[in-house]
């Protein structure tokens, strides 16, 4: 039986990990107390014990942490943005390719990708790869999402009763242009510019809608036709699926996914202007669903174990 250490389980994407492996018949949980969380020979001695680690720690704690593994049988999976962009780390959107479901099964070193870049990747990746789009598009990409993908204070300071009144209203941030999940992006799509990307959190606890429009006249050939064509033929599991004519009577929820382990890839617009749509929930296949689906699938396993995927 794989022993796993959940190091960070105390915080939101932690804690989620942890209720999808608890009760699970192949595996053992394996955990530090409270005095020891923070005792760094501690720490060493169980990151080395365990088979499975998940990071779920700011960049800086997640590196700090490899560096005390010494076992090159010991699997990681980093919940954080430390890895992302590491060539020699698998990225963890099986997804996307058999490429990338091997990499996974074979490496022990696997990156979860970031909840906002899951969904534009998952839309523009298979677009680049079929050559519809070209790599030096200059795209846009909006992003709504529940506040539980701020971690336990934002948490807090939506859920407070003495909570601003501001927060009632969605609020835009990453206003920089310089919002960590841009470099990943890059990266796995293959995009040599960043997309002018803005993210906005909402009074709302979890789900999120990722919208990357484009003109048909940015497109190497077809149109919205051969986009759906795309998705569809990519898209076909259970965790991730292309779905026509998912909408809400003309509306898009970003909480239509909340409390699910799975993603929508829609497409919808008209013959000149077209919205690519993902929609799932940033703490299930944007955070800790797909954290257990790696692990999943590096077991061996059915990949959909342990995780919420709905009807």
């Amino acid at each position: 039986m794989k022993k796993v250490f959940i190091d960070g389980r105390a915080g939101t994407t932690g804690l989620r990990i942890e209720e999808r492996l608890r009760g699970r018949d192949d595996l053992t949980l394996i955990s530090l107390s409270e005095e020891k969380r923070k005792d760094p020979d501690a720490r060493r001695e169980i990151l080395n014990r365990a088979d499975i680690v998940f990071l779920c720690l700011p960049d800086e704690a997640a590196r700090e942490a490899v560096s005390m593994i010494e076992r090159d049988d010991v699997a990681v999976i980093d919940a954080s943005t430390a890895h992302r962009t590491n060539h020699d780390w698998a990225y963890g959107f099986a997804e996307l390719g058999e490429e990338f479901e091997e990499k996974i099964k074979k490496s022990n070193r696997i990156a979860v990708p970031g909840c906002h870049a899951s969904g534009f990747i998952a839309l523009v990746y298979p677009l680049i790869k079929a050559g519809i789009l070209p790599r030096d598009a200059r795209l846009t990409a909006h992003s709504v999402t529940g506040y539980s993908g701020g971690g336990k204070k934002m948490i807090a300071d939506y859920e407070t009763a003495e909570r601003s009144a501001l927060l009632g209203a969605p609020r835009q941030y990453g206003i920089t242009q310089s919002h960590k999940h841009l470099p990943e992006m890059v990266k796995v799509t293959g995009l040599t510019e960043a997309p002018l990307f803005s993210p906005i959190v909402a009074d709302f606890y979890s789900g999120m809608e990722v919208t990357v429009p484009i003109f048909k006249s940015q497109l190497c050939y077809g149109g919205a036709d051969e986009i759906r064509a795309i998705y569809r033929e990519l898209y076909t599991t259970p965790i991730v699926r292309y779905n026509e004519g998912a909408d809400e009577g003309g509306f898009l929820s970003a909480a239509s996914m909340s409390g699910l382990d799975t993603m929508s890839v829609e497409v919808y617009g008209n013959g000149d202007r077209i919205l690519l749509v993902a929609r799932y929930d940033n703490l299930g296949k944007g955070a800790s669903g797909a954290a257990v689906e790696c692990l999943n699938i590096k077991l061996g396993t059915d990949k959909a174990k342990g995780l919420s995927i709905g009807d």
